[in-house]
């Protein structure tokens, strides 16, 4: 893996979230409620599970 496959992973990252609030900033307002309140361990848990599941990703993708 090169500094550029990273940059354009983060470039990737930062176009679908741009997406997201520029197609829907209510929905983003609402998921950011929901998770707030949500328990610290569970928000936790789906930050783990969130970097797992993109391992996992990578490794499919270039294993």
């Amino acid at each position: 893996m090169t500094l550029t496959d990273i940059g354009t992973g983060i470039a990737m990252v930062l176009i679908l979230e741009g997406l997201v609030y520029a197609l829907a900033p209510s929905l983003v307002e609402r998921l950011l409620e929901a998770l707030r309140e949500l328990p610290l361990e569970m928000r936790r848990n789906l930050g783990l599970l969130t970097v797992v599941t993109g391992l996992i990703l990578l490794w499919i993708l270039h294993g």
